[in-house]
């Protein structure tokens, strides 16, 4: 038998003084890892956290404040980041922490993810912003071929663990083709990186301060129609959530629903109306893209026998084709119907046709009632 595949080359994790809370506020939070403190020969109970309700662009912004406190040597910047950003993400850090922990940079993304990469290659902390994902593909160089491969070259001498880039991306309306694209994938195909993408504010407060903390180059994205119309209790302090790990939303036994980021309350929706038709979703957030818990989603696909995975980026070369082909690999013998892939389609993001373009809620419902009568 040939030897699984070797996972991309990265740090040993750090490890925390931490003990994994699971909450119920509105939502279910799960891996939540809340810090305190212990004692050399006893752990401390751990007390429920107080909730605080946020959305997600706030969620963010309390993550880097803490992150600033933390470390007197993190600093944050990009493009309009002093004034709060665009999206608000970066409001009062500023007035905080002063011009020289957060500032603003010229509108040259390459020339971000550069300096980025310096800063966190003298062992410092760098949160750096693309203000679009869109707009990422200039500092596509200096990430694939420089933050990644800084340790590897390197023997393990240098890296680059200190640098999190975060980035709106995803459809919003009314952004047409250069500010609604989902460019996840490209980075997925490069051992070295942490791609990141959160489905709502707690998940959004406890992955990015994993990400900040974690000893590999991260890339968080931000599904920015969520900044504002995600709203939950979220807990405040310190926590992180483990990254590399889904997490299962809801438990079902006919059908796995894949999905990741903003695509989450699609899903959530289409396992509401196939509840409706007696047939039981299983809902998994993948949370992290690279590395992803393909373990997780197998456990659920040899239950259910059957996987459809869905994503607003382009269907050809998507994530969810990663998906598809590696649990084909694991699951084939439990596979009761072929895997479907519900996403966006191979043209350049609409602006008027958006809503045609979106994979919705109907058109999953539709693969689920197809792959269930197969």
């Amino acid at each position: 038998p040939l030897p699984p595949p070797a996972r991309p080359m990265l740090a040993p994790r750090r490890l925390h003084g931490a003990s994994r809370a699971v909450l119920s506020a509105g939502r279910r939070l799960s891996s939540l890892q809340q810090h305190h403190e212990l004692r050399e020969d006893v752990e401390a109970p751990l007390a429920e956290p107080a909730l605080k309700s946020m959305n997600m662009f706030t969620a963010i912004n309390d993550a880097m404040r803490i992150a600033l406190e933390r470390d007197p040597m993190a600093i944050v910047f990009g493009e309009d980041v002093a004034f709060g950003g665009v999206f608000r993400c970066s409001v009062g850090l500023r007035e905080q922490f002063g011009p020289s922990r957060v500032f603003n940079t010229p509108l040259s993304e390459q020339g971000i993810a550069g300096f980025a990469i310096g800063y966190a290659a003298m062992g410092h902390t760098a949160v750096a912003e693309m203000q679009f994902a869109d707009y990422i593909f200039p500092a596509f160089d200096q990430l694939v071929n420089e933050a990644a491969k800084y340790r590897y070259r390197s023997g393990n001498q240098f890296n680059v663990g200190g640098l999190t880039v975060r980035s709106p991306c995803g459809a919003v309306g009314h952004g047409g083709l250069y500010h609604s694209q989902s460019p996840e994938a490209y980075f997925t195909h490069t051992p070295g990186l942490k791609v990141v993408m959160p489905r709502g504010p707690a998940e959004a407060k406890g992955l990015l301060l994993a990400c900040i903390r974690d000893p590999n180059p991260c890339i968080f994205f931000e599904p920015k129609a969520l900044y504002r119309a995600a709203v939950e209790d979220v807990p405040e302090g310190d926590y992180t959530i483990e990254l590399g790990v889904a997490d299962v939303m809801r438990a079902g036994d006919d059908v796995t629903l894949v999905g990741w980021g903003g695509q989450l309350r699609v899903l959530e929706r289409a396992a509401d109306k196939a509840a409706e038709l007696g047939i039981s979703c299983e809902l998994i957030d993948l949370r992290t893209l690279l590395p992803w818990d393909y373990d997780t989603v197998a456990e659920s696909v040899r239950k259910t026998g059957r996987l459809v995975v869905s994503h607003e980026a382009p269907v050809t070369s998507g994530f969810g084709a990663e998906v598809s082909a590696k649990i084909q690999e694991m699951c084939f013998d439990s596979l009761e119907a072929p895997i479907t892939r519900v996403c966006g389609y191979d043209t350049p993001f609409p602006l008027i046709f958006e809503p045609e373009y979106l994979p919705d809620a109907d058109k999953v419902l539709e693969a689920v009632r197809r792959v269930t009568a197969y």
